[in-house]
């Protein structure tokens, strides 16, 4: 059985007016070593709609939580280990998972509730729409920072997913409840459905209503906002709702935020979509009405399973990455989420810590950092299709890289023999094969790199497609060595750091 969460008993205190407001914001400085004045889950609770379940891998969100956050399972053993907090109401303990991972790879088995309910969410079975077990999470698949704290997402790449059937103190039928989760705002696709929120206890399309979740993507099957997506919109079953109408709505914007808010409500013939930048500033509101007007939404027939990643059917085509995310009892206020979103920019996401910098411009040889040798396109050609290996460094133009900046962190490593870039075989996610190999820029998010500053100058590069890194196969010192991409590593002086000279 998993650990029960442990809250600590409050101390009555004497405030100010001052602290006092400060607390009732609940926009206090979240720190790794201090506890934090009121979390998101304490001012829900204060605003009369509580937390029933409460799931984050980078931080607490009670301000007396001092329990696990997560567990984590290595491939060497198949020992687990839980990852807490540093102290009370405070960011996760990544020197935990990076030692317990250290030399090999680790997923996320269990994402802990903190309300204490013991909504836990785990690896998702098979459903009406796909087979099961889901993947599980590459644990390290999503560095981030939290106040300039070290702390990891659930990267979610397609067929991972996670859910928790038997639930308590979920909403059922009509009842009223709210929602909110963090999102990577540039990691998506159009699959079905990167969801988070209310589903089917049976795992399968059980009809119109039975689910209330936060999607985000851009599949436009269903319903859409404006632009080109990523948009929030309202999984509800047999329909993604971006507003009133089974299709297009115009009051519902492309959000892609690095770190973005997301927030669905429902209450009888009431819900709402709500989002906003979780750096900085306040909430938006997109929709604010009535229940959709297609039949089977009104009443609602919400059944209170949890899912993560996944549709309520197990639809697994989706991509994303999740930091946080809870579940009320009750139909939040606006005031009250605002609240919430004023802690969360509060909270620091993104701030400080070794995941950013900027990386250098022009043409560099890549030294690789376990052995000195030079990434390579073999045989000095120009052929699309090309292996990347490791050779011995000697400046010719096959050695030579440029990084070309796409967006949102990530762009194309393009060889200057070639013109071509450094891309994954085939949009392979798989871990482990030598499938790295120079092709024709197209934009394939299979292509995509994501530098990542390591704490000796080196740098790591993240594939946006898999969320694994670049990496020379089995950590071989022979030159002609193709590469792999395997999950990531996160340290300086490995077979995944490349030094530009």
């Amino acid at each position: 059985m998993p650990p029960l969460p442990t809250r600590l008993r409050p101390i009555a205190v004497s405030l100010t007016a001052t602290a006092a407001a400060v607390l009732a914001l609940g926009t206090s400085a979240l720190t790794g070593t201090a506890s934090a004045a009121s979390l998101p889950c304490d001012i829900y609770a204060a605003g009369g709609t509580p937390c029933v379940a409460a799931h984050s891998t980078t931080r607490a969100l009670y301000a007396s939580y001092n329990g696990p956050l997560y567990q984590v399972r290595r491939s060497s053993d198949n020992a687990t280990r839980d990852i807490g907090v540093l102290s009370a109401g405070g960011v996760a303990n990544a020197a935990t998972q990076d030692s317990f991972c250290s030399g090999t790879s680790c997923v996320i088995t269990i994402i802990y509730d903190q309300s204490g309910r013991g909504n836990n969410l785990t690896q998702a079975p098979g459903g009406g729409a796909a087979g099961g077990p889901d993947n599980l999470a590459n644990a390290t698949a999503a560095p981030t920072t939290v106040g300039g704290q070290k702390a990891y997402g659930v990267y979610v790449a397609p067929g991972t997913g996670y859910r928790n059937d038997h639930t308590s103190g979920i909403a059922t039928g009509d009842a009223a409840e709210g929602m909110y989760a963090i999102f990577d705002g540039t990691h998506y696709n159009g699959g079905c459905c990167f969801d988070y929120g209310n589903a089917e206890t049976s795992n399968n399309d059980t009809g119109n209503g039975h689910m209330e979740a936060i999607y985000f993507g851009n599949i436009r099957v269903w319903g859409y906002g404006t632009g080109n997506g990523p948009w929030i919109m309202a999984d509800l079953e047999n329909g993604l709702f971006s507003g009133v109408n089974a299709g297009y709505n115009a009051n519902d914007p492309t959000v892609n935020h690095r770190y973005t808010t997301a927030i669905i409500k429902g209450q009888p013939n009431h819900w709402a979509i709500r989002g906003g930048n979780a750096q900085s500033g306040g909430l938006s509101t997109f929709y604010d009405g009535v229940r959709p007007n297609v039949s089977g939404y009104n009443p609602m027939h919400k059944e209170g399973a949890i899912i993560l990643g996944i549709g309520g059917d197990n639809s697994k085509g989706s991509a994303g990455t999740f930091y946080e995310g809870v579940m009320t009892s009750g139909y939040p206020t606006d005031a009250t989420e605002n609240a919430v979103q004023a802690n969360i920019t509060s909270a620091g996401y993104g701030q400080g810590g070794g995941t950013g910098g900027s990386y250098p411009s022009g043409y560099h040889q890549l030294v690789v950092g376990n052995n000195g040798l030079c990434l390579d396109v073999f045989g000095n050609t120009s052929t699309a299709g090309a292996a990347i290996d490791q050779w011995s460094c000697n400046g010719q133009s096959n050695q030579q890289f440029q990084f070309l900046p796409g967006s949102n962190g990530y762009g194309e490593l393009q060889a200057q023999n070639s013109g071509q870039v450094v891309a994954v075989a085939g949009g392979s996610t798989s871990q482990g094969v030598p499938d790295i190999v120079q092709q024709a820029r197209n934009g394939a998010a299979s292509s995509m790199w994501r530098p990542v500053a390591q704490s000796d100058g080196s740098w790591a590069f993240q594939n946006q497609n898999s969320g694994l890194c670049l990496d020379v196969y089995g950590a071989g010192n022979n030159a002609g060595q193709q590469l792999d991409q395997w999950p990531c590593k996160n340290a300086a002086g490995n077979n995944q750091d490349f030094t530009p000279r």
